[in-house]
Formats: structure tokens, C-alpha cells, sequence
């Protein structure tokens, strides 16, 4: 299966792809891959906390996206995590990923990024570092 960056992801080829853009010299094995992989899920639960308990922690999930980024690289950093990501937490994402000018230039085929508005409690706690 060929997976371009014009493909959509999908649960058939996104191990594929994420295989495909993993950059990590010195990973000296697949747990490290999957450990790398995984902080989409550490993404979500701050995300998860934040919606339950209002609680911002902005330093821990820009380290995340910022490894997470040297990692895969810039755009199929931002294809993995919205895709991974669940909707609903997709604005304050997007918000982070535009304070780090890590969110691409270009479309992707996973979301309308012009349609995603930007969180406002993680603007001004992102104006405030």
C-alpha cells in the first residue's frame, strides 16, 4: 500500500505512514518508536483534563508536540495528531500547534484546518509564557 502525503490516513495505513516520516537517530528499537507514537495519547488525557478540570498544563504539552514534531517532522506530525486527536479537542491543537508555527501551510486531508477555531483560554495562557 502506497501512502502519500495526499492519502488520507486511515486505520489501514497509518502505522505506514507514521513508520514512513519516523526520524529518530538514535531510536535503537520499535519500543521507542511506539513510546514516540504514544504521546498522542498523553496529548489527549492533558486535553481530557483541561476540558474536565479547566487546568492548563501548556509547558508539558508543548514539550510533547515539540518532540513529538522533531520526531515525525512538521506536516506529518499535525496529519498523525489530528488524526488521532478526537474533534473535540482539535481547536486547542490546533492552537498549540499555531503558537509553535508547527500547523502546515498546506491542506491536509484529514481536516479543514480554516474551520477550526482557535481556543482562547490556551491563547492567553500561551501569551503569558
Amino acid at each position: 500500500m502506497i501512502c502519500t502525503m495526499a492519502t488520507p490516513l486511515t486505520s489501514d495505513n497509518f502505522l505506514l505512514f507514521a513508520m514512513k516520516h519516523y526520524d529518530n537517530p538514535q531510536c535503537e528499537n520499535i519500543e521507542e518508536f511506539h513510546d514516540d507514537l504514544n504521546r498522542t495519547k498523553y496529548l489527549k488525557r492533558l486535553f481530557k483534563k483541561y476540558e474536565n478540570t479547566k487546568v492548563l498544563k501548556e509547558r508539558l504539552i508543548l514539550n510533547h508536540l515539540i518532540i513529538f514534531n522533531n520526531v515525525f517532522g512538521p506536516e506529518p506530525s499535525s496529519r498523525i495528531l489530528f488524526f488521532k486527536i478526537e474533534e473535540e479537542y482539535h481547536p486547542l491543537l490546533k492552537t498549540f500547534l499555531v503558537y509553535l508555527n508547527y500547523l502546515p501551510e498546506t491542506e491536509i486531508p484529514e481536516v479543514d484546518l480554516i474551520a477550526i477555531p482557535l481556543n482562547h483560554d490556551a491563547m492567553k495562557a500561551l501569551r503569558e509564557i
